[in-house]
């Protein structure tokens, strides 16, 4: 029952808490409490997708600041949240996790009184932290409250949080948007958030690792320095194309800023007193190593539905934010049918035969996708969407229970965390290949050249600008080429989502061991 946000659940380093403390009844609100919190960070997530469209025109952002929108937010997540798992054992999980909860709400409410893109990727950025925080020491919280013989109905009821937000988000996203300020849909985090500190406080313990870890400040800000650097490139590629020098050098520099993380953590490995921050080791596992790669394919091809499809339903077919976010409900409702039986699927089939079905599903849901014009009906488009997120459900929660299945006790920690912080670059890597697709081919398809050079400059920055430029002249033929070419735009993108999904069933046949994931686990 794993997904993107699902896979939250799971933190660095809880391997080490040994000590169950009993707090009688009480850990049940406390665990409560903790979902709560969790639920903010989930349902700021899925919100965000729906809220492009009206950011696009209240920030006067252009496509590329869309992109980072989504992009710097599961950027930050998945680089902090190995730095967030040491920092816990270091220096007390319940303090980190107070840290992150009172950071989030900062971010919250940056993010509502945002009056450019500057101000609101720097609140986007905040929050990516303080949800890193929030994530990794979740079920640290949980380890503590609950004996093992609890901990799975206490993670059940955890992750039941994680599953509400994703039809949550965009229908209550939907509906603020279209009756109330757009800031409230930031804003709603921060009543529960503070119920989350005021319950953290009273009802969760303190706890630490009993042997303090050394910190990687080398580790930490070259693997952090090197994924931004990468991503943006790739949003650069895609707002200026990929011949523009800058996007190339700052790949090429990211790649290398990784590489030399990768060697800096292999040498550390071998020193008898060195303690790195990524256990090189644990990839040594075929299982635990296709897994976590798998898992972020999945992510990275179905981010193309999530942040190309709110724009579809607004820019081209006219919908306000609430009818967008009650349009992805198929993906949603596929998701959980994907998910739910995945266990059982899994230990009839076996993992490799499972993801390899999920991946299949993506690619023929994103196959159909690639066929959506401005005239599809609803059917057609709810119908390919619901194949999409049944592929998605299969495919990801196996990959990470193939994964997770290889962890000894004492690497179950650091394991986790490592499948999550992967798992969360496929969301930014996903957004800046898939919109860096749209990008150019919207570009290729629009006509400006009759157009003065500031209505030609909103025509090509995004659809949104386009459709507005073309309502304010009243020109139905702009109208008419500029949704034409945003379709074909996210068509090319929904055709590389496939493309994507087809390597994932590949690798899926070619590297993931046959072995029953969750069946072994029991």
């Amino acid at each position: 029952m794993t997904d993107p946000i699902m896979n939250d659940a799971v933190s660095a380093n809880t391997s080490k808490i040994t000590v169950t403390t009993d707090l009688g009844p009480r850990r049940w609100w406390a665990l409560g409490a903790v979902s709560l919190a969790v639920l903010a960070v989930g349902l700021d997530g899925t919100i965000l997708s729906v809220a492009l469209p009206t950011l696009a025109d209240t920030l006067h952002a252009s496509e590329s600041d869309l992109q980072w929108f989504s992009s710097a937010y599961f950027l930050v997540l998945a680089a902090a949240m190995l730095p967030a798992g040491l920092l816990g054992d270091r220096y007390g999980r319940k303090k980190l996790m107070l840290i992150a909860l009172s950071l989030f709400a900062v971010g919250s409410i940056a993010s509502a009184y945002s009056t450019s893109p500057t101000g609101f990727l720097a609140a986007r950025v905040i929050l990516g932290l303080a949800g890193a925080g929030v994530i990794v020491m979740a079920i640290s919280a949980l380890t503590v409250l609950f004996s093992k013989e609890e901990r799975p109905k206490a993670v059940g009821v955890w992750a039941a949080a994680n599953f509400v937000a994703l039809p949550l988000g965009p229908i209550l996203g939907g509906w603020l948007l279209s009756h109330y300020w757009w800031g409230w849909v930031f804003l709603l985090n921060v009543p529960v958030v503070l119920i989350g500190i005021v319950a953290v406080t009273a009802l969760v313990p303190e706890s630490r690792a009993a042997q303090r870890p050394g910190l990687d400040p080398i580790g930490m800000a070259s693997s952090s320095t090197g994924l931004v650097a990468v991503t943006y490139g790739l949003i650069k590629a895609g707002q200026d194309g990929w011949t523009d020098i800058a996007a190339l050098l700052s790949m090429a520099a990211g790649i290398l800023v990784l590489v030399g993380f990768f060697q800096w953590e292999r040498r550390l490995s071998r020193r008898p007193d060195g303690q790195p921050l990524l256990d090189l080791t644990l990839f040594q596992s075929a299982s635990f190593m296709w897994g976590v790669i798998l898992a972020a394919v999945a992510v990275l091809a179905m981010i193309g539905g999530l942040f190309t499809m709110p724009q579809y339903f607004q820019g081209v077919l006219g919908t306000d934010a609430m009818g967008s976010g009650i349009r992805l409900l198929p993906l949603i409702a596929g998701l959980v049918v994907g998910a739910v039986p995945a266990d059982r699927l899994a230990s009839r089939l076996g993992a490799k035969v499972t993801v390899a079905l999920g991946f299949a599903f993506l690619a023929v849901g994103f196959a159909f996708g690639s066929f959506t014009s401005a005239d599809s009906s609803g059917a057609f488009v709810a119908g390919w969407m619901a194949l999409v997120g049944l592929g998605m459900g299969l495919a990801m929660s196996t990959s990470a229970s193939a994964a997770l299945t290889e962890l000894s006790e004492e690497r179950s920690g650091v394991g986790s965390a490592v499948l999550q912080a992967v798992n969360k670059v496929g969301g930014p890597f996903g957004t800046a290949i898939l919109g860096a697709v749209l990008t150019s081919g919207y570009l290729s398809r629009i006509d400006v050249s009759a157009l003065p050079p500031d209505a030609a400059t909103m025509v090509r920055e995004s659809v949104f600008g386009g459709v507005s430029v073309a309502e304010r002249s009243g020109s139905a033929s702009l109208l008419e080429s500029v949704r034409t070419a945003f379709v074909h735009g996210m068509d090319t993108s929904l055709l590389a989502a496939t493309g994507i999904a087809v390597v994932g069933f590949g690798l899926a046949l070619l590297f993931l061991p046959q072995g029953n994931s969750h069946a072994e686990s029991r």
